[in-house]
């Protein structure tokens, strides 16, 4: 089970990663970084559930909203409104 989740989150990261980088416009690449963010958001909720650890669950969700802001801010930035 948990070599199943480690390959899609994998493979979920690679297929990112070349969209991050080959990204045609600035607006891809935010996608990608924000799929990104919640691809590693997934993980750490998974890891919470393996190793049975709460704070990985902190972790995930401050990580979640901070990523969430953080491409906020990166959309408002290439609209002109900051």
């Amino acid at each position: 089970m948990i070599y199943i989740v480690l390959v899609f989150l994998a493979l979920g990261i690679l297929l990112v990663s070349i969209r991050f980088v080959k990204g045609p416009t600035p607006s891809d690449r935010v996608v990608a970084l924000d799929v990104l963010t919640i691809i590693s958001t997934a993980g750490l909720v998974f890891l919470s559930l393996f190793f049975d650890r709460a704070i990985y669950l902190d972790v995930s969700l401050i990580y979640g909203v901070l990523g969430f802001v953080g491409v906020l801010t990166i959309a408002r930035y290439l609209e002109g409104g900051l």
